[in-house]
């Protein structure tokens, strides 16, 4: 039983290859995604990279420190190929589920809660669509998504750590726009496959598990979706980044018009009726002040995460992206966003 928020991290880069985390992974091959880097290096080659990359970037030390800073849960994207051979349509990207595993293991050891993550992004035209074959067409391979959630969830859902499954990553909803309608995976298709998965999970898995179900950018399209007494345990996943954000001033005042979007965004998820978490935030600022010092920009962004975590205060869940990157990022490497937080703040 829940007893407390999830306030966690999320695990990016580690069973998922992102090259913003471990830049080192794609150096050499010129490469920005997966597909091109083992295009770029051969099949073999790729194959050691991720493995070597999978065994030496979390450890059971991550987790132990993950939870003495005060977190208790993690968010762990994992990719659709993650059994392999075993399918779905087994292709050449490494599977991972023994490291799947083992973030159980590590997880359970120190009392945190695992949130499998189903990296596949509906919509999208990234790296994350592009490893699913007929990518084009999510009528296509929906039906790999399902019973690649149904492996995931007979394989977890005993697990003491097992807090549910959310069942996409960065989904993109078309949207119409006067006489024009943006690229994107219609909604009417993107609700039907959360109904399906909801199903998959609650055959699997009973009625206590989460299924989380991303909003796909479009926090106003989900009005009285799944929240009748017929569903149990959904929430809707809500990712807010702004630091791409235009801002028409600096310091505290632009902050606080961040911070504002946010609960606006946040108000507008939560007319669905629906519990809302936001499962990816970060620290980072869309401007840098040159008349700024380094310590009056710390001071900043200090100001900046106290007041997305009370913007988030009603939320039944957060997860910071993400635990850690390789050039320990500043705003997006909790290790070193949120290294001067008390650890009764992230509670």
């Amino acid at each position: 039983m829940q007893i407390r928020a999830f306030h966690g991290v999320n695990l990016s880069g580690w069973l998922t290859l992102d090259s913003w985390v471990t830049p080192e992974l794609f150096a050499d091959s010129g490469a920005l995604d997966e597909p091109t880097l083992m295009a770029s290096v051969g099949r073999h080659r790729y194959q050691e990279l991720v493995e070597r990359h999978r065994e030496g970037f979390m450890s059971q030390s991550d987790f132990t420190q993950i939870a003495s800073r005060g977190f208790n849960a993690v968010r762990l994207p994992i990719p659709w190929y993650a059994f392999g051979q075993q399918g779905p349509e087994p292709g050449p990207y490494v599977g991972c589920v023994t490291h799947v595993d083992n973030a159980f293991d590590w997880a359970e050891e120190v009392g945190l809660g695992v949130l499998p993550v189903l990296a596949v992004s509906p919509g999208a035209p990234s790296e994350a669509s592009s490893l699913v074959r007929n990518q084009g067409d999510f009528k296509a391979y929906r039906e790999d998504l399902l019973n690649v959630i149904a492996a995931l969830t007979k394989r977890y859902a005993t697990r003491i750590g097992f807090l549910g499954i959310e069942v996409a990553d960065d989904p993109v909803a078309q949207t119409r726009r006067g006489f024009t309608v943006t690229d994107g995976v219609p909604l009417h298709l993107l609700r039907n496959y959360y109904r399906d998965a909801y199903d998959t999970v609650r055959t699997i898995a009973g009625g206590d598990a989460l299924v989380v179900l991303p909003d796909a950018g479009r926090p106003e399209a989900w009005r009285s979706f799944m929240a009748q007494d017929a569903y149990r345990n959904v929430w809707l996943d809500c990712h807010l980044f702004h630091h791409t954000d235009h801002v028409d001033a600096s310091g505290p005042s632009a902050v606080r018009g961040l911070v504002d979007k946010s609960r606006a965004y946040l108000d507008k998820a939560r007319r669905s009726g629906l519990p809302t978490m936001v499962g990816k935030w970060s620290a980072s600022l869309p401007y840098a002040d040159a008349m700024m010092t380094p310590e009056g920009q710390i001071a900043l962004a200090r100001v900046y995460v106290s007041e997305q975590l009370t913007a988030f205060a009603r939320c039944p869940g957060w997860f910071f992206q993400t635990w850690k990157t390789s050039g320990r990022l500043v705003g997006w490497d909790a290790r070193v966003a949120l290294a001067t937080f008390e650890r009764r703040m992230l509670t």
